[in-house]
C-alpha cells in the first residue's frame, strides 16, 4: 500500500499549504529509516519513513528536536507532523538545504554546542524514552547519575548483549565495571544538560550560509561529557570545535578516562544492533576501564 497520500494530506494540514507531491528523491546514509525529500508548489520538506509499529520513534523524535529548538542554541529541522497509514508511520520535518563544513562553522558548532549544555534539568533522564538507533533508550528520571548511568545506560545494554547471546567474559567484566561506577566520578557531579544524545558527525552539518544544524537526536539530561564522547568515537569533529567548545565551556579534569566509560554506551549498542567486531571493542575497553579503578 502506498502512504505517500496520507503524507501529502497530513502536510497540507499542518502546513496550511496547497501542497502535492511533484517529486520524491531517496536520501541514503540512514539504517534505520527510509528517507526522501519530497518538493512540490515551490516547497520542499524531509520525509522518514517506518513501519507502523514505529510511531512512537518518530514521537519521540520529534519531540527531541523541539526539546533542543526551545534552548535558542543549535538549530534543528522543525518538525512538521508524524502519523501512520497504509502500514507505514512517517515523521515530516522542514527541510534544510546543508553546504560543506568550514573552521568558521564547526567553530560555531563548538559555541552552540557549549551553550546547550548549559541548558540544565533537576535530574537526569528525561519524561520519555526514545531510541538509540534502533535499540529503545529508557530515560526514567533520576536525581542520581551515577545510578542512571548504570542501570539505564550500561546496564540495560549488557541485559541486551545476554539475551543476545554475548555472555562469557563480556557480562563478567560488565558486572565488575558496573560495581566500580563510582570510583570514574570522584569530583565530578555534573549537573543534568540538554544532551543530544547521538552525536557522531553523521548527526551535524552546515547550512549553505554557515550556521551548524543538528538531528536524528536521541535527547535527555546528563552529563556533557556524554555528547563530548560521541563526537571523538568516530571522528569528523575539527580541532576547531573542541577549542571553541573548551573555550565556552571547558571539561572537567577525568574526562580522558570518562570519555571511554561514556562511549562503551554506544559500542555496546552496535554490538546489539549489529554484531561482528564491536564485541571485542566492548571487551578492551572494559578492560581498559577496569584497570583505571
Amino acid at each position: 500500500m502506498d502512504p505517500w497520500r496520507d503524507i501529502e494530506a497530513a502536510i497540507r494540514e499542518a502546513s496550511g499549504e496547497p501542497f502535492a507531491i511533484e517529486s520524491r528523491d531517496g536520501v541514503g546514509g540512514g539504517c534505520i529509516n527510509e528517507s526522501y525529500v519530497v518538493r512540490g508548489q515551490g516547497l520542499a520538506f524531509f520525509v522518514k519513513l517506518n513501519a507502523s509499529d514505529r510511531l512512537s520513534m518518530f514521537e519521540a523524535e520529534a519531540d527531541g528536536l523541539n526539546e533542543i529548538a526551545r534552548s535558542n542554541t543549535v538549530r534543528v529541522p522543525r518538525p512538521l507532523c508524524h502519523g501512520t497509514g497504509a502500514g507505514a508511520s512517517w515523521l515530516v520535518l522542514e527541510h534544510i538545504e546543508l553546504g560543506c563544513p568550514s573552521s568558521r562553522g564547526m567553530e560555531e558548532l563548538g559555541r552552540r554546542l557549549a551553550a546547550m549544555h548549559r541548558v540544565t534539568a533537576a535530574r537526569a533522564g528525561w519524561h520519555r524514552d526514545n531510541t538509540i538507533g534502533a535499540t529503545p533508550q529508557i530515560n526514567t528520571p533520576s536525581a542520581d547519575w551515577i545510578a542512571f548511568w548504570r542501570e539505564h545506560r550500561l546496564g540495560f545494554q549488557l541485559r541486551l548483549a545476554r539475551e543476545n547471546g554475548h555472555r562469557g567474559r563480556l557480562l563478567a567484566q560488565g558486572e565488575q565495571l558496573l560495581e566500580r561506577l563510582p570510583a570514574f566520578f570522584s569530583g565530578h557531579a555534573p549537573p543534568p544538560s540538554l544532551l543530544h544524545g547521538d552525536l557522531w558527525s553523521g548527526n551535524a552539518a552546515f547550512m549553505q550560509d554557515g550556521p551548524p544544524v543538528i538531528f536524528d537526536p536521541a535527547v535527555y539530561y546528563g552529563d556533557r561529557e556524554a555528547d563530548i564522547a560521541m563526537t571523538e568515537l568516530f571522528g569528523g569533529f575539527s580541532t576547531d570545535f573542541y577549542r571553541a567548545y573548551d573555550e565556552a565551556n571547558a571539561l572537567d579534569a577525568g574526562y580522558a578516562t570518562r570519555r571511554q566509560l561514556y562511549n562503551l554506551y554506544h559500542v555496546l549498542n552496535h554490538l546489539n544492533l549489529f554484531g561482528g567486531g564491536y564485541r571485542a571493542q566492548a571487551e578492551r575497553m572494559i578492560d581498559e576501564l577496569l584497570a583505571e579503578t
